[in-house]
Parts: structure tokens; sequence; C-alpha cells
């Protein structure tokens, strides 16, 4: 299966998709919290999940053969709404709006996690703020102008992270050819980092340093 898929969508239809689309995530990842934290009777949870089934087989009418990928069209846009942290039309996705400033090779983003992400009881899980850092650190190794993967991520754990609001910080340490070393960290705005991440980030062999020389680019966009 291709990872980046050049689909001829024009730019203004993939935005009118990707609102409604994201309009449906919204009500679906509202669904999962009440889904977890609801105390209806047994006959109302019966109830509700024959009437969830009903409209799973109306969206299985026309989908994809597999996951969504990354796509991408000749004006620049891309999309990637399957991403499990920034996927438009990934209700498992919190989900996290990164926030770039490439002159200083930084990023930001805030994001509030609720009771879908909850590990130790009232805390967030320690895998979701891994995968959380992952993102953004690797957004923030690619710059949206060339392809980086994940080599190493090491984090440190340094105290509990309550459930509710929390800022995600990115920043790159060091560049060095295809390699890419970045820190970051997660924790409740305003206070003490919950966990500290180093990661090394690889440009493939076989991938361009610099993709907007081949006249495209990855966005933001999920």
């Amino acid at each position: 299966m291709e990872m980046f898929v050049h689909d001829e969508i024009p730019s203004a239809e993939v935005d009118r998709r990707e609102k409604v689309l994201s309009s449906l995530t919204d009500s679906v990842r509202d669904l999962v919290d009440a889904t977890i934290r609801s105390t209806v009777a047994d006959d109302e949870l019966v109830a509700v999940r024959d009437e969830v089934d009903a409209l799973v087989a109306r969206l299985r009418v026309a989908q994809l053969p597999g996951p969504a990928g990354v796509r991408f069209n000749s004006e620049g846009r891309s999309w990637n709404w399957g991403n499990a942290v920034v996927g438009r039309g990934n209700a498992i996705a919190p989900p996290v709006l990164n926030v770039h400033d490439d002159d200083n090779a930084t990023a930001y983003a805030e994001v509030t996690l609720g009771a879908a992400y909850e590990g130790p009881p009232g805390m967030v899980h320690g895998g979701v703020s891994a995968l959380l850092l992952d993102q953004i650190m690797g957004e923030t190794a690619s710059g949206f102008k060339r392809l980086t993967m994940t080599g190493t991520l090491t984090l440190r754990y340094c105290r509990p992270l309550p459930l509710g609001p929390v800022r995600l910080d990115a920043r790159i340490a060091d560049e060095n050819g295809r390699k890419i070393t970045v820190a970051a960290t997660i924790g409740v705005p305003g206070e003490e980092a919950a966990v500290e991440a180093t990661g090394l980030f690889l440009i493939p062999s076989w991938a361009p340093i610099d993709e907007t020389e081949q006249g495209w680019s990855r966005s933001a966009e999920g």
C-alpha cells in the first residue's frame, strides 16, 4: 500500500469534506465519552447499541478498502484523516492541532483529554502521553517540508498528568544531515512538565532532504 497518495481533489472540496467529516467525528468522540461514563439501565444500553449498529451499517455502504493513509494534491494541500492523534476523521484522536513556528523550529499544542484517555484513576495514560509527544515531535522534525520517521523515543515520567487541559511543547535540539533530535514536554498548562521526551527522527535514505523542492509539502491539516 502506498504511504502517500496523489489525489487531485481540489483543496476547496477537501476543506468542505473535512468540515462535514469533523462534525461527525466530534459526535462519535462524544459518544465514546458518553459510553464510558453512562449509568443508564441495561435495556437502554442494548437499545443504543442497536441504533449504533444501524448507523455503522449505513457508513459501511461506501468505504476505503484499507487505512486512509496520507493524500495530497498538486495545490500543496494534504490530508491525513485517519491519523490517531490529528486525524479529523478519527474519533480516537483527541484531536490535537499542533501550532508551528518554522523560524524557531518549535511547536506547541493545547488539548483537553477526557475519560477516553484515562490510565491510573483520574490521570492520563502514560502511553497516550507518549503517543501525543511522538506526533508533535515528528511534525517538528519534519517541518512539513520533509519526511521523517521516529528512530528512538526516550521518555521520562516526572509526575502524574491529570485528565483535563494539557499542553505540549517541542523544539529541534540538534540537526545533522538526515538526523534530527527533538526535545518535548507535556503537562498541565502553566505547571512543570509531567513527561519529558527526547527523540531522534530520521529522514529515510530514499526521501529528499527538502520535499518542497519537488513541488509539494504536507500541511498541518489532519
